[in-house]
């Protein structure tokens, strides 16, 4: 497996800083800053963003060599990457199967005993998590799409999360529970989200989707409705005391955050704790949310995005006092996938950056984060030509991603 060296998106990246005496990477000086990385015209041309840099913000290049090297391939459609302990990677396939792959791209055979998955359009196996308390009880939790009565006479799907222990030899799960239902039961195929994600507390944050068809993007507003919101419950699956909604008759009280689209990714941002989330717009109009409790983001009111043939969304603006503002947006649509804030000492430049996997566009976007705030965008691994699903960072410091193909692959992104 031979590393291939990385061209950025609009120019070639900086052969600058070395590693030095001792083996690792020295520090790089301050990162050349230039045109946004997005040249195509934007699908609405006549919105105008809400602060400078929400949108196109100016281009960065990291200021080293960098390679790729791919690990392991014939994965299929795999979707969820989570790292193990002892330095192994649990890999889901939207299909069904987890999966535990080596660091030296051993793939191993699908884990025992996870509960159905409804694998149809978007739905199956997504996310994976290993719990924060995987040392003392070995678990570890799943979302998927799952086949359900719908309460009506008739069935349908929708997300839910389950937990189980891994068993010592890796080979299966064991005292499964499902430990979150989102309601309600719709017979569809597209939107399901879902990211997991554990805050320093303990909580698990769930991104779910809006279910995509017309009928039920409403429900993005509804909080009587898990769709289209993020989900903030305990370890266990009891709902955290301070929930924004507890209490209320006329809310779920899982709700964190509601006027969701298709949220794919969510991420812990370090020192602060708060999560991040990442959600596909239509045409335009992904979205970067610091989630807060008890905010509206808006969807299908509020967005950068337009329809996909080409029309305004009916009855929404851009920005409305009641709503919040993404931190970012892209215009065209870079189709997000996972993303993770960088820690790390390979890339010390990188550290508290926000990594973006881009699946329509097939790269991985780093952003560069101050003060709340976008000030730069730099797109890595362009030359893969995949589209890149989820992304975690290895003890090292590497960037390791795995790709949505049906030959999917398990890459590890490094300073040469």
């Amino acid at each position: 497996m031979r590393p291939m060296l990385l061209a950025a998106a609009t120019s070639l990246i900086a052969f600058a800083a070395a590693c030095g005496a001792n083996g690792e990477p020295s520090a790089a000086g301050p990162q050349q800053t230039g045109a946004p990385v997005e040249t195509r015209p934007a699908n609405a041309p006549d919105q105008q963003p809400a602060f400078a840099n929400q949108t196109r913000a100016p281009g960065v290049t990291t200021e080293r060599v960098l390679a790729h090297t791919v690990v392991a391939s014939g994965l299929v459609q795999p979707w969820g990457l989570a790292l193990l302990p002892d330095g192994r990677w649990l890999v889901t396939e939207l299909g069904g199967n987890l999966r535990i792959v080596t660091a030296d791209g051993q793939v191993g055979q699908p884990i025992a005993g996870l509960p159905a998955v409804d694998a149809v359009g978007q739905g199956g196996l997504l996310d994976v998590a290993v719990g924060p308390t995987f040392g003392q009880d070995r678990m570890i939790y799943w979302s998927y799409a799952e086949r359900r009565p719908d309460g009506q006479g008739g069935d349908g799907n929708a997300t839910s999360v389950a937990r189980g222990a891994l068993s010592a030899d890796g080979t299966r799960v064991e005292n499964v529970q499902v430990i979150f239902r989102a309601l309600p039961v719709y017979d569809g195929t597209h939107h399901f989200g879902s990211a997991l994600a554990f805050d320093p507390q303990g909580h698990l944050f769930i991104t779910l989707g809006d279910r995509s068809d017309a009928p039920m993007r409403p429900q993005a507003q509804a909080l009587n409705s898990h769709m289209g919101k993020t989900i903030r419950i305990n370890a266990d699956g009891s709902v955290p005391a301070d929930n924004p909604f507890v209490g209320r008759a006329d809310a779920l009280p899982e709700i964190w955050s509601l006027g969701h689209r298709n949220v794919q990714g969510v991420a812990i941002q370090p020192g602060t704790g708060a999560a991040w989330t990442v959600e596909h717009g239509t045409r335009g109009g992904d979205e970067i949310n610091l989630v807060e409790g008890g905010k509206n983001y808006g969807w299908p009111e509020v967005t950068y995005g337009i329809e996909y043939r080409g029309t305004p969304i009916a009855g929404s603006v851009t920005a409305r006092a009641d709503t919040e503002q993404p931190v970012y947006y892209w215009d065209p649509s870079i189709a997000p996938g996972g993303q993770i804030f960088y820690e790390g000492a390979m890339f010390p430049e990188w550290q508290g950056n926000l990594l973006v996997a881009a699946l329509r566009d097939k790269h991985i976007a780093r952003l560069v984060i101050e003060n709340g705030r976008v000030v730069g965008e730099e797109r890595l691994l362009t030359d893969l030509g995949e589209r890149v699903r989820d992304i975690a960072i290895a003890p090292d410091g590497a960037v390791w991603a795995i790709t949505d193909e049906d030959n999917g692959k398990l890459v590890r992104l490094a300073a040469e």
